[in-house]
């Protein structure tokens, strides 16, 4: 008979015993734990699979799905309450000295530390569970504003849960007063940072979902661009304001300079009075920007005309303001230009816009016949919007008339565009079939006639 009492290096048979019964326990609890979730899952897919085609899977198969995906995290917890129960029970065999007590020690750390990890992965899980339950949800549903917040709700709780679990376990440390200090304040760094990242997002989100039915890759897109100027003026400074709190608020978790978090928070208004007389024209940089996102006299792809160039609004920050310049260059413009100089802007209430062209003919130019031409050939360019179609003579000099064709076109590439097509054929059509009514034919006629008169003399 087996004598439980005797020793074996140093401890009785009974407690090797208890140790590696508690490690075959272990091991099976976690092989049915691990068999049970995969029977539910396989069984429910099995479920799913036979629904209709596309539609939402049921409350059962999600939560066998969150009850598998939490598998590895439990099994892991039960692994690290088991071995410290084990380890604990073999040390407290042998004769209590300095290394069982450091052990111990060690072990309960250990035990804290493993706690903390298995939760944080336990959370981490169900989160990324419940990311994927609310983008499936969002993806059949027929609503718009749910493929938007879905995605950010998801993320969020993918990345509070952990830190939840960090915030509860970290009591479980057996750690010193320093250290727990130092675990606390990392902590609270981290929740802040994290806030203020999810806080990032959220202005993301709403910018997103205000711009969503605002396209400005579409013709007439004046409305859409003036939201959309505004929309991002307004998100750089809510990320700008959430900078600040977050820095500041960072700063007031330690105690030695708690005292510079307090001050941004609480002395903004001296803050922005020394700012303001240090950087006097920065502050109107600011607030000219702010002005422009308001007033908008201009946004995002306006045509205007800015230091005798003709472009297109590209960029608008609270700074300065980018014009993309009809040969691909990029003017550089202080946001207070537009402010305080005047500058055309073509597409302020409207993108349509005149083209204007200027002949200087004779005077035996037949003028219906010009309007006829005119009109012929406006009907068949693409780029005539079928609003203007005007010829005029603006002026009589002594030689020649000035005649004006005015053309309208939907925005001004096209206008400049139509405005070339113009001219160009109306010289082709008066060289062909008028050509005495171009002025070098009336002064070659007089060249010739003050010639012979020279002669005749």
């Amino acid at each position: 008979m087996l004598d439980m009492s005797s020793e074996f290096f140093g401890l009785t048979l009974t407690t090797w015993a208890t140790g590696v019964l508690t490690v075959l326990l272990l091991a099976v609890a976690h092989f049915l734990l691990r068999w049970w979730a995969r029977r539910r899952v396989r069984r429910e897919e099995e479920i799913n699979s036979a629904r209709v085609s596309g539609e939402t899977p049921t409350a059962r198969y999600w939560i066998a799905r969150g009850l598998s995906d939490a598998v590895p995290p439990l099994a892991f917890l039960l692994w690290v309450h088991g071995l410290h129960f084990a380890i604990s029970n073999l040390l407290s065999g042998f004769e209590s000295s300095e290394w069982t007590l450091r052990a111990l020690a060690i072990g309960n750390w250990l035990q804290g530390f493993g706690v903390l990890v298995g939760l944080a992965w336990l959370l981490s899980r169900a989160g990324r569970t419940l990311e994927a339950l609310l983008l499936t949800l969002s993806s059949r549903s027929g609503n718009s504003w749910d493929d938007v917040l879905a995605p950010f709700a998801g993320k969020a709780l993918r990345l509070t849960l952990p830190l939840l679990a960090v915030i509860l376990g970290t009591p479980a440390l057996a750690v010193s007063a320093d250290m727990e200090a130092v675990i606390q304040n990392a902590v609270s760094l981290l929740l802040i940072g994290t806030i203020g990242f999810i806080l990032l997002q959220f202005v993301d989100v709403i910018a997103q979902l205000v711009l969503q039915g605002h396209r400005i890759d579409v013709a007439d897109n004046r409305r859409a661009r003036a939201i959309y100027t505004q929309v991002m003026v307004l998100k750089k400074i809510a990320a700008v304001v959430i900078g600040v709190f977050a820095i500041a608020s960072m700063l007031m978790v330690f105690q030695s300079v708690r005292q510079f978090g307090t001050a941004i928070i609480a002395s903004a208004g001296v803050a922005g009075i020394i700012i303001g007389f240090a950087a006097q024209k920065s502050i109107a940089t600011l607030l000219a920007g702010f002005q422009i996102a308001l007033t908008q006299p201009i946004r995002i792809d306006d045509v205007v005309i800015v230091e005798n160039e003709w472009g297109r609004i590209e960029e608008i920050t609270l700074t300065y303001v980018v014009v993309r310049i009809w040969d691909l260059r990029r003017l550089v413009l202080p946001i207070t230009y537009f402010i305080e100089t005047p500058f055309q802007n073509w597409t302020r209430t409207s993108a349509d816009i005149l083209g204007t062209v200027f002949l200087h003919v004779d005077y035996n130019v037949p003028l219906d016949r010009l309007r006829a031409e005119l009109t012929r050939i406006l009907e068949g360019s693409p780029l005539w919007n079928r609003k203007v179609n005007v010829l005029q003579v603006t002026d009589a000099k002594e030689h020649t008339l000035e005649i004006r064709a005015l053309a309208s076109a939907n925005d001004a590439s096209a206008a400049w565009d139509l405005r070339c097509e113009v001219r160009e054929k109306l010289i082709a059509y008066l060289q062909a079939n008028h050509p005495q009514s171009l002025p070098r034919w009336r002064a070659k006629i007089e060249t010739i006639q003050s010639t012979a008169g020279q002669s005749a003399a």
